[in-house]
């Protein structure tokens, strides 16, 4: 009767998070957590965040398959498992009823799997889990975003994932050993999620046009004065040499949204950087947590990137520009200096109208510029996660053991090639140096074909950043003029850029008012560089001010108690 008497409150419960449906839970702290340690395997795997190796006859790095295998029971007792997924590709469908993945899982891991993709929208995928939530009806595995993960284990409707890890210790070790990335998944001192890769970190940084320096005899710069000195040649030194006056030392536009990237956006973070003050939160410990722009440095980074703006060395449409917009501009030659995604940058699809344009022209990656008491950063790193959950009913009903037999099966080479390239042969062949590789296969048949994406929709669920996975994403091609150009060596020279770790900002949960605050912030900023409000101690005194009086300091104050209870603050 006890039992039944707690699931009742339990559909009681989730009937609230019907209610609030996508809203954040801003007037609850979350209980004093502590993050749990996850035991290191004594078998070689694949570093999620190393960077890739350049070295052509190296053998790429794989899933383990010489684990010591988990002590299973005698009898495997077939499972069925629902799944519900993020597809890698929202256009296309499922995997179909034929796929050869269901067969295996069938065969050898005695489950009966039942996928469903998510829908592809964020509001729509919540609507969904919240639907099941109040029905009770929750898959027994499923992927969820932060806030409703939250509340669902609040709720108690989410289970304690702890007893799967050590049944799966190579998934383990290479999807869930990141101690920053696991805080978010953590509740009451335990993880109740299981929390894959998601984007990949340090992807934009600073890139200089090389042909550029070498026509006007400079170096690229190492601090901000040097910065300021390149720009203003290479706006007004004609650094392309065709006599007109059309180009710009530094090009950006106003990126990102929210709390993370309020003000003028990641894009200005490297001038912060060079004040010490990148993104919008201290998170460098209890006592110095807060909003940076408290800090009488972030007034001066604000005053330098004035400086940039009042000099005109920089895009003077840079307030208004859209992405694609900014893009077609250093395409066209118009850009010497900007902070790029280096996909963005040196894929192929994106670099070949700026190499038709300009065949001798050549991105280099530069360094962060010291600010006056030399310190850098590249921008900000906010880890971010795929979340999977494990319904508490499905634990109830014993299927824990299943549910991390499949998912250690999806982190072994058999699942991972399968899962994140299709069937060997068919949809891939793996090269001499056992690269990923599509010679000689049927265009519709390669598993980077329009045709073939049902059968990878699960690869979000496999990839972690492995040099396998890169460098068949990212492939290394020849530009006109017969110069390599390579996407990754752009990402592993972002990599060694050093970078402000800002993963916490993740959790802190926007107020009430979030429109309205970031509203403020941001337009102020923006007011104050343009010039359209002054900029001195006390215009910026009324700045914070302002922000107070929109509940900064309750924001302050709540979020770090969030944070202590994370463990990202201490």
């Amino acid at each position: 009767m006890k039992k039944i008497m707690s699931k009742i409150a339990l559909l009681v419960v989730v009937l609230s998070i019907l209610l609030s449906a996508c809203a954040r839970p801003t007037d609850e702290p979350i209980p004093p957590t502590k993050v749990p340690e996850v035991a290191p395997t004594d078998v070689p795997t694949k570093a999620p965040d190393a960077a890739p190796t350049d070295e052509a006859t190296k053998a790429p790095e794989t899933p383990p398959t010489d684990v010591p295998p988990t002590p299973a029971p005698t009898e495997i007792i077939p499972t069925d498992i629902e799944l519900w997924a993020g597809g890698r590709v929202s256009e296309a469908g499922p995997p179909p009823d034929d796929w050869a993945a269901y067969q295996i899982i069938k065969d050898e891991l005695k489950i009966n799997l039942e996928l469903v993709l998510l829908p592809s929208t964020q509001a729509d995928q919540d609507t969904k889990i919240n639907a099941a939530a109040a029905g009770n009806s929750l898959p027994d595995l499923f992927m969820v975003n932060r806030d409703t993960w939250f509340k669902l284990v609040e709720a108690g409707l989410v289970a304690n994932v702890e007893e799967l890890l050590p049944l799966m210790p190579v998934r383990t070790q290479t999807h869930y050993s990141d101690a920053d990335r696991n805080k978010l998944v953590v509740y009451n001192g335990a993880m109740y999620g299981l929390p894959d890769p998601g984007a990949m970190p340090m992807t934009d940084s600073l890139v200089i046009r090389k042909d550029w320096l070498v026509k006007l005899g400079l170096e690229s710069p190492k601090t901000l004065d040097d910065f300021l000195a390149v720009a203003k040649a290479f706006t007004f030194d004609d650094p392309d040499g065709n006599g007109t006056d059309d180009t710009y030392g530094f090009c950006a536009f106003i990126d990102g949204s929210g709390l993370i990237a309020a003000g003028v956006g990641p894009r200005f973070d490297f001038i912060y950087g060079a004040y010490g003050v990148a993104g919008t939160w201290n998170l460098t410990s209890k006592d110095a947590f807060g909003l940076n722009a408290r800090d009488p440095n972030y007034m001066l980074a604000t005053q330098f990137i004035k400086t940039l703006n009042d000099e005109k060395v920089i895009d003077p449409d840079w307030p208004t520009l859209k992405k694609d917009e900014f893009r077609a501009r250093w395409k066209q030659g118009k850009c010497g200096m900007m902070h790029e995604n280096f996909a963005a940058l040196a894929n192929k699809s994106n670099y070949k109208d700026f190499d038709a344009n300009f065949p001798d022209g050549e991105w280099a990656v530069m360094d962060a510029p010291t600010g006056p008491d030399g310190k850098s950063a590249a921008g900000i790193v906010v880890k971010t996660a795929r979340i999977y959950a494990v319904s508490q009913k499905a634990m109830d009903e014993g299927k824990g053991p299943a549910i991390a037999r499949l998912l250690e099966w999806m982190a072994n080479d058999e699942g991972y090639f399968l899962l994140g390239f299709g069937v060997e042969g068919v949809n891939y062949v793996l090269d001499a140096n056992g690269y990923i590789s599509t010679e000689g296969l049927e265009d519709a048949a390669k598993w980077t074909s329009k045709e073939a994406q049902p059968l990878t929709q699960l690869a979000n669920m496999v990839y972690i950043f492995s040099d396998i996975e890169l460098k068949a994403r990212y492939v290394a091609y020849q530009t006109t003029n017969g110069r390599t150009m390579d996407p990754l060596a752009y990402y592993s020279a972002f990599g060694e850029q050093p970078f402000t770790e800002s993963t916490g900002a993740a959790v802190i949960n926007p107020p009430a008012n979030a429109a309205d605050f970031i509203r403020f912030y941001s337009e102020n900023i923006v007011q104050f560089v343009l010039g359209q409000k002054p900029l001195d101690e006390t215009t910026w005194a009324e700045f914070i001010a302002g922000l107070d009086s929109l509940g900064a300091k309750e924001l302050e104050a709540d979020a770090l108690e969030t944070l202590l209870a994370t463990g990202f603050v201490k």
